[in-house]
Formats: C-alpha cells, structure tokens, sequence
C-alpha cells in the first residue's frame, strides 16, 4: 500500500548523514556525541525547513539509542528510538513554546528535570520557537540551564536569535543553520520524484527550488501538490508557474523593454495580462527586481541550471536589453523599485499603484538613456534629470529615491503658473498652517493640523508619517496650493518613520502638562480641601 504521508514528514532525517546542506553542523554533532562531550543545551538558529526540530530528534536519539550513535537506529529501531520518533518517550519532552510561553508552563519543566531518566540514559527538553517564551520564564529556566543534573540536557530551537535572552545564548551552544544551497535542493529533489516516481521537469523543478527559498521543508510541500498533477502528466514550467503563482521571465524583460522604448499602452497591457494571471503586486515588484538584477549583472553571470533559474532565450535576451541601458538607469530603477514595495503596504488598491509606478518609470529617464541630449527628453524628465544630478550624488539620495511619487504628482496636476501666482516664502509648518488661515483654506488647515504628524520640513520637501485619518486627497491638494501661493514645485512624502505629534495634539499634551503641574501646588491643594468637589477646568494668563 501507498504511503499516505506527506513527503516533509515521510522523508524526514532519520539519522546525522540524512540532514541536506548542514555537513559542518552534523560532524560537530557526530564528534561531541561520540567523544561524549556533550553540552548542557543546544541552540539552533536557522530559517523554517533547514533542520531544526529533527537534528534535535535526532540528538535525543544519539544520546538514548541503545546501539551508541556510531550504529544509530535508521530502520529497525530500539525501543528509545522508536519511542523518541514517534514523540511519546517518556523522558524526552518536546514543546512548542509558541503555544506554552508562561511561567507555569516552566515550572512543570524544571519539575521533570528532578527526577532521573524512566527508561533512557538522558532526559531531554526539546523546546520549539524559544523566542515565544515569555521573559519571566526564560529567566526562571536560567539557573538550571547553567547547573543542570547531569542527565537532562536541553536543545532550543529558534528562528529569530536576536529576542532571545542574552544570559539564555551565553549559557547555550550556538549552531547556525544556513539555507540549502540551489544546487543541493535541486539534486535532493530529483531524488524524491525518482522514489515517487513523479514525472516533472527539470525547469519546474528549478522554479520549486527557487520558491523554496533555501528550505526543505518548503520545497517537499510545494513537490507534493505538484505530484497531484495526472501521473500520466509531466509537470512543465509553464504548469507549475500557474499552480505556484508564479510567470514568465520573458513578460518582465518584454516590459523592462517597452518601458526603455517609451510604448506606455504596451507596459499596460503586459502588466495587466500578469495580473489577471492571479500574480499579486508584491511578487511582480520582487521579480521585477531580480530581472534588474540580471540586468545590470549579465556580463559577469554563468548561464547554468543552479545559481540563475535564466534559460536560453532569457539570458540572450537580456544581453540584447543591455547594450542599450545604462547602469545609472538601472540602479535609478531598482531604487524606485525597492520604495515601491514599501509604498503598496499603505495603499488600498495595490494594483493600480503597480500600474503607475510603471508608467512613472516611462518618464523617470530619456527613452534611450545613453543618449546625453536634452532635445530628446520630455520636461518631466527634464526635472527628473535635474533631481538626479542636484541630489542624487549627495546626502539627499535616499529622500530623491523616496520620491518617485511625488515628481508625479506635478504631472498628474498639469501645473500651469496662473496671472495670480504669489510668492510667499514658508519655512515652518507653522507659516504654512497661518497662510492656510489666511487663504481660509479650513480643510487643509485642519489636516495639518490635527493628522499630520510631521518628520521633516526643508527646502520644499516635507515629510510626514503615514496616518490611515489622513484625507486621502490631502497631498494633491497641498501640493497644488503650494505652487500656487509660492510659485515653487514642493515635493510631499509619505513615510513609516514616527514623526512628531500633531500641532492640535502637542497644544492638548501641553495644557495637560500645566493642569497635572499646578494640580501639585499648594494652592490648588488647599483649595481643594476648602471645597471637596472643585474641579480644574482651565489656566488662563492675566
């Protein structure tokens, strides 16, 4: 009969030489188990499916087999390993601390580490996700982590090092667990389909090795739905691209062309057609950037099956695409690129932020970039232009690169200077806030200052924090009153940084500050003895 399990379960590591990627890590084990010098805890750190939770096991099963850890159990278990495999020995505990994080929970562990072993030689604590564990109870567990019997041994899992306590990592030996390289998954993989005997090839195995991200587990798991396919089927790229979400490479490098070549209406469409294929915006901006990433690298690149996932046609491709950019063109994208995945967490519709990013992009530089003319570059460019080679080379390039949106939005307003313009000087948000009074501009003035917490105002450039009360045509119509009355482009940006509190909110925080001060003094003390239910309302300077 079939085995019914999933592949990250049924193929498991049973044993040291099992483990894929972590020879470094399985030989120290092997040597400290065998030499007999084990430590009191193990710590292992490593991203999710590289192996935490079964060199663990299989540490447990080292330390408790009854053949010794030279002929450890692989198939014909004794009775302790076949206890430890299947989780119910009784002196081997395993935990996850996500899920029992208190005090308590830590109590009931030192409780167990009272008493020797029932059956094994060591007691063993396995504790999952160590990081979760509340502060109280790591630090109840410190004193015997340091001292423990010298049958009980302990071994933490992690994958975040740096919430776990310093006293807790000094008292630990530290393993880190690296990714699975490229190559070794892919080698792994081939294996497994041959014992299930699948049928996929090599480009969709490439593609699951590639969304795998380095780990085992993941891969083994994306391989299963793949194998749901018809056995009479061999899964191809095109396939598993649909099934895992991903696209075509030749779709970005057709897009990164027509952006060079300026065919707007040609971008839309590509973009779209990604889209409806169910790719969300997050992923197209990630892909996006690694074909940048070729992009500028492909003279130094090796076509071959591991390390890029770029066949032939992507790779000449490529090669054709470079000989007509260049590198400040792209390093400029790959910026905007990098802003823009931050941007689409604040923003409802993502799709259409994607689509004008895009098109912001047609506009950001000439549409033949080598080209050093001004004849051939549109005015908005002309401005970008002009941005680049006042700001980027200086301390201000990461607020310009944080910007792409903000140059569109004096396209998107098609700023004409009017009969009326005035040439009011405003270096303060609190000079802005009275001319609006003054304009009896009520709306912008009470955004400004009710929820706009500020983090810099300079040189026609502010920026401000993200806040969800924000009118959502707040900074279009900023901007535009802002050219209006200074004959100036300004250039607003939204950001994740705290800024300071609202003006309204500093005015509240500050009368509170007074009323909880003069609340002290003995005056307000004795009047309130005078008379029991006298209440402050307000200070008032005479």
């Amino acid at each position: 009969m079939k085995d019914k399990k999933v592949l990250a379960i049924k193929y498991r590591p049973v044993v040291l030489e099992d483990l894929l990627g972590q020879d470094l890590v399985s030989k120290t084990i092997f040597n400290s188990l065998k030499s007999k010098k084990v430590p009191n805890a193990f710590l292992f750190h490593g991203i999710r499916g590289t192996g935490k939770t079964s060199i663990a096991r299989i540490i447990a099963k080292g330390l408790n087999c009854e053949n010794g850890i030279e002929n450890l159990c692989k198939k014909n278990f004794c009775n302790n390993c076949e206890a430890i495999s299947n989780s119910n020995h009784l002196d081997v505990i395993e935990q996850d601390c996500a899920t029992a994080t208190g005090i308590d929970s830590v109590r009931d562990l030192i409780e167990f580490c009272k008493y020797p072993p029932s059956s094994a030689k060591f007691k063993v604590l396995i504790l999952d996700e160590i990081q979760a564990m509340s502060k109280a109870g790591a630090q109840s567990l410190l004193k015997i982590l340091e001292e423990p019997p010298n049958y009980v041994k302990f071994i933490f899992c992690t994958t975040e090092i740096k919430k776990i306590l310093v006293t807790m990592l000094s008292r630990c030996t530290r393993f880190d667990l690296s990714r699975v390289k490229f190559e070794d998954l892919f080698i792994y993989l081939k294996k497994i389909i041959k014992l299930e005997n699948g049928k996929i090839n090599d480009e969709a195995l490439k593609l699951i090795c590639k969304c795998s991200e380095g780990s085992v587990r993941d891969s083994l798991s994306l391989l299963d739905r793949a194998l749901l396919i018809d056995d009479n089927t061999e899964l191809n790229l095109e396939t598993a691209q649909k099934i895992f979400g991903h696209f075509d490479k030749s779709l970005l490098i057709k897009l990164l062309e027509n952006i060079f070549n300026g065919n707007e209406k040609e971008v839309v469409n590509i973009y779209q057609s990604i889209y409806t294929a169910g790719v969300d915006p997050s992923t197209f901006l990630n892909d996006f950037l690694e074909i940048l990433y070729y992009l500028k690298n492909i003279d130094s690149i090796q076509l071959n099956g591991f390390n890029f996932d770029l066949n032939d046609s992507d790779y000449k491709s490529i090669k054709n695409l470079k000989d007509k950019v260049d590198n400040k063109t792209i390093i400029l994208f790959w910026h905007f690129t990098i802003k823009m995945l931050d941007e689409i967490k604040v923003v409802s519709n993502q799709n259409v932020s994607v689509e004008m990013f895009l098109i912001r992009l047609l506009y950001v530089k000439n549409f033949n970039p080598k080209s050093t003319s001004d004849e051939n570059i549109l005015p908005d460019a002309k401005f970008e232009k002009n941005l680049s080679s006042n700001q980027i080379n200086n301390k201000n390039f990461a607020s310009t690169i944080d910007q792409i949106k903000n140059i569109t939005q004096t396209d998107e307003l098609k700023f004409e200077k009017k009969q009326d313009t005035f040439n009011h000087k405003i270096k303060s948000i609190n000079d802005l806030i009275d001319l609006c009074n003054e304009k009896k501009e009520m709306s912008l003035k009470y955004e400004l200052e009710t929820n706009v917490k500020l983090v810099s105002f300079d040189n026609k450039l502010i920026e401000i924090s993200f806040n969800d009360n924000l009118n959502k045509n707040f900074i279009k119509d900023l901007t535009s009153k802002l050219f209006e009355w200074t004959s100036e482009r300004w250039i607003i940006t939204l950001t994740k940084e705290l800024g300071s509190s609202p003006i309204k909110q500093k005015i509240k925080n500050e009368k509170e500050k007074i009323h909880s001060s003069f609340k002290k003094t003995d005056e307000y003390k004795k009047l309130k003895k005078m008379i029991d239910d006298i209440e402050l309302i307000d200070i008032t300077e005479q």
